[in-house]
């Protein structure tokens, strides 16, 4: 052993922080008076020293101390309590009485017993038995820490937050490198951080000035002196762990069996409380409210959102997970990942991606990872909806519209798809690339439906920092689907066919003699690229956008009962010069984290937080609720807009003619009524599907009947409040 290992006994417990690191007029203890006094309350008068007779049964106890007089306790304390521990530094002891703590059927008593614990606060009645090693921690009130072989604070510890402390060069400073595995999308994880901040960081790599900026603000918030203590909150059960170092963790958390906890924060609260389980690694990162990581899981460098679980041997790396997600079994490397992703199998992978949501990873999916260099992965872009099916693979760089979905396959080339709602079908009998646009729409509403009435149905957060736009139709979807209109009309004048024919096609299948055409750009090969039933596909985009733009503008003006429809037109339409304004402004949007806001109130706040506006993240979040406040006007303005391209006119549809409008709505949402619950009746009509089964009966009594289907029952409910409101409106319409 090395002569600079070796300290004098006597200091053992002190010095945590050196003169250097001490404020003139301070003591080591400052930072640590400060945090207890929020942990638990206690102020310098409500700490005393041992009397006598205490230490004598201390003693007698087979306690050990250097010095008695460093030991400090608050009153009612019962000495007897404490015994077979070691005492090193100040340690500040609360009530101790004889109670008992329980959790679940695991029942043990207040008091300190076999462990050893150096320079601590312990809040009252808290119970520590058989910890090995207790160092520099502020515990709060009524926990249970049992087992434990290391629990310890460093003096220049993060607690998972990307900064540097006084004293510290660059090289510690810990980087997420999400989206791109050379790591130049690289952020600074910090305790408060939801995807929105991680988007806004990442995406916007241009914006030197904007980077910069928000490395500062974190610093600032985050970084500074030397000396916090790790901090367990009041009610935190901690029981059968190995090493937790530099962690702090909230209040009614429940650890259980960690292997390693290092450099983390984990919150937690009454209401959100969060639970780590057996073998779990965690280093580097940031564990949200209310989330569970289970069975042998492992993060490194990492952030978890609200309401999120890591369970059976999953692997979260290099990445940000947003809030509502569940990741089992598979590995996920280098991803900034929105609110709402599943991904459940032991053999998928996601690398190197930005998924922005609503997304579903199916089993064997190897997202990314397939070189076409010898450089790192590039990235790959998912907008809401990603459902990649069985065993598709895929190469960096792709993006992707929203709600594709991938047919199972090695698709052998990168792509780019703009089209919405679409199946992507890699045909190795034809050699070609296939794409049928809108073909949730077409062929599978039940789970379009299903997914965002799960999005919205998981969202457990009690806080809820930013809203998640869960809604399959909305303005970022309607815009791609614009776009996808202007190509497809594109593509059919190449193909010979005449506007005409598009203006003349309709919705149902029959209807179209028009079975494919050719398209390129949708990936980089030489081989064909068709794309299936283009007819069908723009009647069923423009049906789309109808239904959003009515919809919208309905329920915008169903909230707003003092207004009639003269009112609400004034407040729609913008007359020139500024109409062109407007409708540029609502024309691009933007997925922020899940939150769907026209793209200039995106880069207003990034020119904002370059100009130095804002102090701290909270002062940023603040901004994402006043995006929340102005979303049903914005949204209302552009689905405004919207029914004007139908319509091809800027004229505004008098009362009569929006009844009209009204009329065709009802129509669709009755279409969809039927096309769901259609889509979930078909099993039963299936050869395949009833061969399992001896009869009829017993069919039913292992699936139920389709009207009896509990998401059948959701969509016919929703489907009698969406007539409701129509009918509302219908009839305020009567009076303008």
């Amino acid at each position: 052993m090395k002569s600079k290992n070796v300290l004098p006994s006597e200091r053992y417990g002190y010095d945590f922080l050196t003169s250097e690191y001490i404020p003139p007029g301070a003591d080591e203890y400052w930072l640590r008076n400060a945090q207890q006094v929020e942990i638990f309350s206690k102020k310098p008068e409500d700490w005393r020293k041992l009397k006598s007779e205490e230490i004598e049964i201390l003693i007698n106890n087979r306690n050990r101390c250097a010095n008695w007089n460093d030991v400090l306790v608050s009153d009612p304390f019962s000495p007897e309590l404490i015994f077979g521990s070691c005492f090193y530094g100040l340690v500040r002891i609360g009530i101790v009485q004889n109670v008992l703590l329980k959790h679940h059927d695991f029942c043990v008593p207040a008091g300190i017993r076999n462990s050893t614990i150096i320079s601590c606060d312990i809040g009252d009645n808290t119970a520590i038995q058989n910890c090995a090693y207790i160092s520099h921690y502020i515990i709060g009130n009524n926990c249970i820490l049992s087992e434990i072989n290391e629990l310890q604070t460093t003096n220049h510890s993060k607690f998972g937050n990307g900064v540097i402390k006084a004293g510290e060069s660059e090289e510690v400073r810990v980087w997420i490198d999400v989206m791109n595995e050379a790591g130049g999308r690289s952020i600074l994880p910090f305790d408060s951080m939801i995807a929105a901040d991680a988007y806004l960081w990442a995406a916007y790599r241009d914006d030197t000035t904007l980077t910069e900026k928000l490395a500062e603000i974190t610093q600032e918030q985050y970084g500074g002196f030397r000396g916090n203590y790790g901090t367990i909150g009041s009610g935190t059960v901690i029981k059968s762990c190995a090493i937790i170092k530099d962690t702090a963790v909230g209040e009614c958390a429940y650890i259980k069996g960690a292997n390693k906890l290092k450099n983390i924060t984990i919150q937690s609260s009454a209401e959100e409380p969060t639970q780590i389980g057996e073998g779990v690694e965690m280093v580097n990162g940031i564990v949200g409210y209310a989330c569970n990581v289970f069975y042998g899981s492992k993060a490194v460098r990492f952030v978890m959102g609200r309401n999120s679980n890591l369970k059976y041997g999953a692997r979260l790396i290099h990445s940000v997970l947003g809030d509502n997600s569940t990741v089992s079994c598979c590995e996920i490397l280098n991803n900034l990942i929105f609110p709402v992703h599943e991904q459940h199998h032991n053999n998928s992978f996601l690398i190197a991606s930005l998924i922005q949501g609503m997304s579903n990873m199916a089993a064997a999916a190897t997202i990314g990872s397939n070189h076409n260099s010898r450089a790192n992965d590039g990235e790959i872009r998912a907008n809401r909806g990603f459902w990649p099916g069985l065993a598709v693979s895929l190469k960096h760089s792709s993006v992707f519209a929203s709600f594709i979905i991938i047919a199972k396959g090695e698709y052998p080339s990168e792509m780019d798809i703009p089209l919405p709602f679409s199946l992507v079908n890699n045909n190795i009998h034809k050699n070609r690339l296939e794409i049928m646009p809108a073909y949730f729409w077409l062929h599978n509403l039940y789970a379009l439906e299903r997914n965002s009435w799960k999005a919205g149905n998981r969202d457990k957060r009690k806080v809820k920092i930013q809203r998640i736009e869960t809604d399959y139709l909305a303005p970022d979807t309607a815009e791609e689907i614009i776009t996808a209109l202007s190509l497809l009309d594109g593509w059919l004048g190449e193909s010979g066919y005449s506007p005409m024919d598009i203006s003349n096609s309709v919705f149902e299948e029959s209807g179209s003699t028009v079975r494919k055409i050719q398209c390129r750009h949708f990936e980089n090969s030489r081989r064909g690229q068709v794309i299936i039933k283009p007819l069908e596909a723009i009647a069923a985009y423009r049906q789309m956008l109808k239904y959003y733009a009515v919809k919208t503008i309905a329920a915008f003006f169903d909230s707003h009962p003092e207004m009639d429809y003269s009112g609400l037109c004034s407040l729609l339409y913008v007359k020139p010069p500024e109409s062109s304004l407007i409708q540029q402004r609502i024309k691009n949007w933007v997925n922020i984290g899940g939150q769907i806001v026209p793209a200039f109130r995106a880069d207003e706040l990034r020119r904002e937080i370059g100009e130095g506006k804002y102090k701290n993240w909270n002062e940023i979040h603040d901004v994402y609720a006043l995006w929340e406040k102005a979303y049903p006007l914005d949204k209302c303005r552009h689905a405004w807009a919207v029914l004007a391209y139908l319509n091809e006119t800027d004229k505004i549809p008098d009362v009569t003619g929006f009844k009209k409008e009204l009329s065709s709505v009802l129509d669709i949402r009755s279409w969809i009524d039927k096309q769901i619950f259609m889509s979930k009746e078909k099993d039963y009509h299936n050869h395949f599907k009833r061969a399992t089964f001896r009869n009829q009966k017993e069919m039913e009594q292992v699936l139920g009947k389709p009207d009896d289907n509990p998401f059948i029952r959701i969509i016919q409910k929703e489907s009698a409040n969406f007539k409701e409101m129509i009918e509302r409106v219908r009839t305020r319409l009567n009076l303008s």
